[in-house]
């Protein structure tokens, strides 16, 4: 799973020829991906603003608005891949182009059904 971490608003503040570069350079890893059979799903998630979080307060669960996380990137989306080598997921991330605008990229396996990767 490649997590996708950005700065809220980030893409706002790009040109209009930033964007363009940018979404484009998504769309073709994306065609690879999808050509080479590596690619499972993904999903671009909603502006964080949209977030509802819920969290243990005064020994109950409590739903707060947004995700109030204590950092300066938030959850953007996600790709599942199907890769022969953790180093082909990596080369995949490094190449995402959120990366050079402030972004990150955690790569992290899915566990299978009988989670002996715990």
């Amino acid at each position: 799973m490649l997590v996708i971490w950005n700065r809220p608003g980030f893409v706002e503040e790009l040109s209009e020829q930033e964007r363009v570069t940018l979404f484009g350079e998504v769309n073709e890893i994306m065609a690879e991906l999808s050509e080479s059979g590596e690619l499972i799903g993904g999903q671009a998630l909603a502006d964080p603003s949209q977030s509802r979080t819920v969290r243990l307060a005064g020994g109950h669960p409590e739903v707060v608005d947004g995700p109030f996380m204590e950092s300066k990137e938030q959850f953007a989306g996600y790709l599942a891949v199907d890769c022969d080598t953790p180093e082909r997921a990596a080369e995949i991330a490094r190449r995402w182009p959120d990366v050079r605008y402030g972004g990150a990229l955690e790569i992290r396996p899915i566990m299978d059904e009988a989670g002996t990767e715990m």
